[in-house]
């Protein structure tokens, strides 16, 4: 990524888009200091996550969220504890008050009867809710989403897209959505940034990027294979390929 000046204000939600390749997930990264940038800096609530030691780096993470892309349910763990992980990693609660914590989370994404259940029992729409209810147990202030709508049908999308919504408001969180689903991260996104080589090509409202001059940046809303994204992949000519090959051939004769 290259001269990346990217801004996330605090209680919204922010996608960052592009074709993939483009550095959407390597800015998932660079937020949750897993990646170190080789220049400039990235600040989370006024840290740097990557200067900070173990222990700080930890505590600041526990204050995040992160939805995967296909979810990353522990197989051999029901829904309960798939749930409770996080608190179990980080507190050491009375059962009572973690049944509740959990309970409650499931309940919010519509899965509380589904809480014995293990992974291979859901569809994809159930195991997505129920990564999202395990990103926010602990309320966190910051919720990373890696292609949240990912292999879902449509109507599972729509429900998913709710709940994003609904969850930053209600617990007062930040939330950056890594998609290529332009209608659902649009409905819900309050700004968003595009990106293409690892740079910026556009930013703004969801109408503004709808108005955006960038021609990289319309080439992907609408989805037209023709633009500045070309159709094929640089290569040697084809027909001077079969030129060359017909001239091989007959000196071979």
């Amino acid at each position: 990524m290259t001269g990346v000046d990217l801004r996330i204000p605090r209680g919204a939600i922010v996608s960052v888009m592009g074709a993939s390749g483009g550095g959407k997930t390597t800015l998932l990264n660079l937020i949750a200091g897993s990646l170190t940038p080789s220049r400039g800096r990235v600040m989370v609530a006024g840290q740097e996550p990557t200067r900070l030691n173990k222990n700080a780096l930890y505590q600041l993470r526990s204050r995040m969220g992160m939805l995967f892309q296909h979810s990353a349910l522990f197989t051999d763990l029901s829904v309960f504890e798939n749930v409770a992980f996080p608190l179990r990693r980080h507190f050491s609660l009375p059962d009572g008050i973690l049944r509740k914590l959990v309970l409650m989370k499931l309940e919010a994404v519509g899965l509380r009867g589904a809480a014995g259940f293990l992974p291979a029992e859901l569809s994809g729409g159930m195991a997505r809710r129920v990564a999202l209810a395990r990103a926010v147990i602990m309320d966190p202030m910051l919720i990373l989403y890696d292609e949240p709508f990912t292999g879902l049908d449509p109507i599972s999308i729509g429900i998913i897209a709710t709940l994003i919504k609904r969850l930053n408001d209600a617990l007062g969180a930040t939330s950056v959505i890594v998609s290529h689903d332009v209608h659902e991260t649009f409905s819900i996104a309050d700004y968003g940034y595009i990106l293409a080589g690892g740079r910026i090509i556009a930013e703004g409202t969801p109408q503004a990027l709808h108005d955006s001059p960038s021609e990289l940046a319309q080439q992907f809303l609408s989805g037209n294979p023709d633009g500045p994204v070309p159709f094929h992949y640089p290569a040697p000519c084809a027909y001077d390929r079969a030129l060359e090959s017909d001239a091989v051939a007959g000196e071979e004769r």
